[in-house]
């Protein structure tokens, strides 16, 4: 029975309660820690846990009770130190996205991992979803050919109260807009398809309809990788519709998630016609494609259980989510110095480390006034559909 603590106790960690709770013969929710005390117990009579609340997590790992899981649910500023905290009293972690504000950040927790010899799992879990994890699938299977320009759509829109919460809307506090809290998932996804980074990034940073917000609201980025491929990255929270996804033009056949494909080959003239044959193949491998037995955080939970049951590695590691910061780290210094950002970032960049990020920041307004905690609890994860 894996013992499971969680820090942070509001929207996103009904996710991973839905998720925990999927598996009560597995694990076990023995702790919840909450800087206001009262949403943890809110939570834990909702989902009938018997569970220890806390209002320090320094206080919940030096209590004496066996934890083997810290969930790391909380705003990302202090992701980076209470997941280090945990796997320094031997916890494996799951940190939710970003995994950190900074490179530096992310170095410091994946040496904590590697130190203390356990396990640090970073929450992508939209490749736990049927439509990007069978995307996935048909890429490698090789029949489309290799991409050649990729369009990653991370389309959401906020209201202008969602930046009245007091720490979003602040590179201190929330590290960032929609590029590093939003896209995150998709950059993630981008990364895993391509598996590995571009070489260089250009991008362009904007705050078009939130002005109770210091960070862009919307970013537009172009990479380019080492074969001379493409791939642009919208991040936005301006978008009505929300309409998320992935398109794959690939060398002989476009395919996308949500699913979608499209093959055609050259007449004599050198204009197109339909390669109905290769749409067959392709439409008939993606149906062979078993559909996941878990989506989403459910999902990765599991994967991430399996992971410490069997002593073997998860899905997303530490490792992705250092890619997927290092990537956001680059679109972010691009928008912000105007300039394009060659890849990997050293360590001796001002980027690399999160007051450098915050030197550098554009700050498109000043937040104001904020509210500790909204009424409602209720978010969104996603329109993939």
């Amino acid at each position: 029975m894996i013992k499971v603590a969680i820090v942070g106790t509001g929207s996103i960690a009904h996710a991973h309660l839905d998720g925990l709770t999927t598996f009560p013969e597995r694990c076990k929710v023995v702790a919840l820690c909450d800087i206001y005390p009262e949403k943890a117990e809110k939570i834990k009579e909702e989902y009938h846990l018997d569970s220890q609340v806390f209002a320090d997590y320094e206080q919940m790992l030096s209590s004496g009770i066996e934890i083997d899981l810290v969930h790391v649910c909380t705003p990302p500023y202090v992701h980076a130190p209470i997941s280090i905290a945990a796997m320094n009293h031997g916890c494996n972690v799951v940190v939710e996205k970003p995994m950190a504000t900074c490179l530096a950040e992310c170095d410091k927790m994946l040496e904590a991992e590697k130190a203390n010899g356990v396990t640090l799992a970073c929450i992508a879990q939209n490749r736990f979803r049927n439509s990007i994890y069978k995307l996935k699938k048909v890429l490698d299977s090789g029949l489309a050919g290799k991409i050649c320009c990729a369009h990653v759509n991370s389309y959401w829109w906020r209201g202008h109260s969602y930046y009245d919460l007091w720490w979003r809307g602040t590179w201190e506090k929330e590290g960032g807009g929609p590029t590093l809290n939003h896209a995150v998932h998709h950059i993630d996804m981008i990364n895993w398809m391509e598996q590995g980074l571009p070489k260089e990034v250009m991008a362009l940073l904007t705050n078009v309809m939130h002005d109770n917000s210091e960070v862009e609201d919307l970013s537009l980025a172009c990479l380019r990788y080492e074969d001379n491929s493409v791939a642009e990255v919208v991040s936005s929270v301006v978008h009505h519709g929300e309409e998320q996804g992935i398109v794959l033009q690939c060398a002989d056949a476009k395919i996308s998630a949500p699913w979608s494909v499209r093959a055609q080959v050259s007449r004599s003239n050198g204009f197109p016609e339909e390669n109905t044959k290769l749409q067959e193949q392709l439409e008939a491998y993606y149906e062979s494609i078993p559909d996941l037995k878990y989506e989403g955080h459910t999902g990765e939970i599991d994967d991430v259980l399996t992971a410490l049951e069997n002593g073997t590695r998860p899905l997303i590691t530490g490792e992705d989510g250092r890619r997927t910061i290092e990537l956001i780290t680059a679109i972010y210094k691009a928008g912000c110095k105007k300039e394009t950002v060659q890849l990997p970032i050293p360590p001796e960049d001002d980027f690399y480390t999160f007051d450098g990020i915050l030197h550098n920041a554009v700050h498109f307004y000043e937040k104001g006034q904020s509210v500790e905690n909204f009424e409602e609890t209720d978010i969104t994860l996603g329109n993939y559909q």
